[in-house]
């Protein structure tokens, strides 16, 4: 499986950090060619799918909400396990006021597996999906 980890600090207070990131209809927004609905409530058992590429090759991946602990001004943390044949693992972030005081620190953590990629190719797929994810995370803590 490709782990890999991003973290990130913002002005935001934890629970404006939390609800930013925890929009997931917005990631539809900011991640490219995807689009992502929910279904259920925003805590434990909502289901989400991101539909991702065009055409026929695009592909579902489909999640569940199994964690959700809002911070409400101190750490909170979600996570989602994928439940598609295509990308499978799961993704977990954590919000939480920063040390000093000043705005949130945020850690995205996921692991993930492709079908049918060689686990040769995993550093790659890591690498390559943080630099994705951090886009986007860059991009829902800033509000775009």
């Amino acid at each position: 499986m490709a782990l890999f980890r991003i973290v990130r600090t913002t002005p935001l207070s934890a629970d404006e950090a939390w609800l930013r990131l925890t929009d997931w209809e917005r990631h539809g927004h900011v991640m490219p060619l995807t689009r992502v609905t929910v279904s259920g409530a925003g805590g434990v058992g909502a289901l989400l799918t991101a539909r991702s590429g065009v055409g026929p090759l695009a592909f579902d991946d489909p999640m569940e909400v199994v964690v959700w602990q809002p911070p409400r001004g101190r750490h909170g943390v979600c996570r989602l396990v994928k439940r598609g044949t295509f990308v499978t693992g799961w993704a977990e972030v954590e919000v939480g006021p920063r040390s000093d005081g000043g705005g949130a620190r945020v850690v995205w953590r996921e692991e993930l597996r492709v079908r049918w990629l060689p686990r040769a190719l995993d550093p790659v797929v890591a690498r390559s999906a943080s630099w994705l994810f951090g886009r986007a995370v860059d991009a829902l803590l800033a509000g775009r």
